[in-house]
């Protein structure tokens, strides 16, 4: 059984908690369904092996005919788009998904103050031979410029800054498959560009935040 979500170190979802915590603010749509939707679109690209497709259940939750229809269109169009793009076509080919990976006494800085703690993250997607991974997210962006937008608004570039600093890799990726109308979107991240730069701005702070919470 996983027991990832037991584990003591400090993970992005943590980090996501206390900034929720610290900076509450107005959610928009139904956060709960669109986590729901996303662990079944999640788990029939990496984890098949969790999905029961004749009861329409992942782990045993149901779900509704409409729901799998939907999350099923959305895989076909990352496996169409993969035709054309060569990365995705090795990632769906070759990568380990669901990789953990822990962090024992990852040293940071935030203002001039150093500290360290044990932090973990688990890949959708992780090519070992390359050294990099990636990330598989449903949108509701209908567009390359609100995907971009939703890599901010969603604290995506922190996930990945944080994903990068854990398995210090030089490359990273997001593919976004849009719940409106299909398409694919993609993020190539590299270190010290923009996107990386700015997520490891928003994780240090928060890390440091958690560190300070955490001192006892």
């Amino acid at each position: 059984m996983d027991n990832y979500y037991d584990r003591k170190e400090v993970s992005n979802s943590d980090l996501t908690e206390l900034k929720n915590l610290l900076h509450p603010h107005i959610q928009y749509g139904d956060r709960e369904q669109a986590f729901r939707f996303g662990t079944l679109v999640d788990a029939l690209i990496t984890e098949p092996g969790r999905v029961n497709l004749y009861q329409r259940t992942v782990d045993g939750v149901p779900y509704t005919e409409d729901e799998f229809r939907h999350a099923q269109e959305m895989q076909r169009s990352l496996r169409l788009e993969a035709r054309r793009d060569p990365l995705l076509r090795a990632v769906l080919e070759q990568a380990e998904t669901q990789r953990q990976m822990v962090n024992r006494g990852q040293r940071f800085e935030y203002g001039g103050f150093p500290f360290a703690l044990d932090t973990r993250c688990k890949w959708d997607w992780y090519l070992g031979g390359a050294g990099f991974g990636g990330d598989l997210k449903t949108t509701f962006a209908a567009s390359e410029r609100e995907f971009l937008e939703a890599v901010d608004f969603f604290d995506w570039d922190r996930s990945r800054a944080w994903y990068m600093d854990i398995a210090h890799s030089r490359r990273d990726f997001i593919y976004g498959i849009s719940k409106r109308n299909g398409l694919v979107f993609k993020r190539f991240i590299t270190r010290d560009d923009p996107t990386y730069r700015r997520g490891r701005e928003k994780y240090e702070e928060l890390a440091f935040q958690y560190w300070l919470f955490n001192l006892n």
